[in-house]
């Protein structure tokens, strides 16, 4: 399939990795890689165990650094932007993230706003403002004095994206978000990516399940083997030949009966009726 099938070009990217290779002692995991992440929309990256999709992530939000290519980020060459400048501009969720023991929400939320302090600006009344906005935003304000290793893991992750929120910042990075979440949770979470998104911001994540993929994502990135496979809006890009070529997965995608996208029917050996 092309690569560049469906794929957003041109100004209507916020971010985007030209030629980039990256590796890790001295493995290569991503090589010359082309990817534009829309403004605006929901951007999910899928693909194996394996193939690149949080080193992708990482690297876009210049926690890795690329051996060659360039990332750019609003127009500019983001390894030329001050930490600072991009912890303004973007706000990166990495998986399983682990807050300081007995430390509070309201605390871990207030961490948010470090990007905006400095010797000539310390913490003010429009932080403090800021902080409960994102607290109220995410619906756990209730659970400010709450110390984030007593809660729930659908709970946890709506603080930690309430920090990201804290930041001021209008580009979400999420590496799995929904790891180790149950389904009502990941649920939950999800439904709470979209609000912010419905909201005006512009989102990339990482997922697994690719039906929840399909689901929240307006744009897909699927990836193997460290490269980009196909790109688009999911009804574009999900196929049974997709799946086969990404995952060696043997499926048919069929219309979701309660949504508008595609709906992925894993088919293995058991209780399957024969045809």
């Amino acid at each position: 399939m092309d690569a560049a099938a469906g794929g957003h070009t041109g100004d209507d990217a916020r971010l985007a990795a030209r030629g980039v290779a990256v590796g890790y002692g001295g493995r290569t995991v991503i090589d010359g890689l082309d990817v534009e992440i829309p403004s605006g929309v929901i951007t999910t990256i899928i693909g194996p165990n394996g193939c690149g999709k949080s080193t992708l992530l990482r690297t876009l939000s210049r926690l890795l650094k690329p051996a060659s290519g360039t990332v750019v980020l609003d127009g500019t060459d983001i390894a030329k932007l001050r930490t600072r400048d991009v912890a303004r501009k973007l706000g990166l969720l990495p998986q399983a993230p682990v807050a300081p023991e007995g430390l509070t929400v309201a605390d871990l939320v207030a961490r948010g706003r470090h990007p905006h302090q400095g010797w000539l600006r310390q913490w003010s009344s429009d932080d403090a403002g800021v902080v409960a906005d994102a607290l109220a935003m995410t619906g756990v304000a209730d659970l400010a004095r709450r110390p984030v290793d007593t809660l729930s893991g659908g709970q946890r992750q709506r603080v930690w994206i309430s920090m990201i929120l804290a930041q001021g910042t209008d580009l979400l990075l999420l590496d799995e978000p929904t790891t180790y979440l149950d389904l009502a949770y990941a649920i939950d979470v999800l439904d709470l990516v979209d609000d912010l998104h419905e909201a005006g911001r512009t989102v990339v994540m990482v997922l697994h399940d690719l039906n929840l993929a399909t689901r929240y994502s307006d744009h897909l990135v699927v990836m193997r083997a460290g490269s980009i496979l196909a790109q688009g809006h999911p009804r574009e890009v999900v196929t049974a030949e997709l799946l086969r070529e990404a995952f060696g997965l043997r499926a048919e995608v069929i219309d979701d009966p309660v949504g508008d996208r595609p709906l992925i029917v894993p088919i293995g050996r058991a209780h399957v009726r024969s045809r």
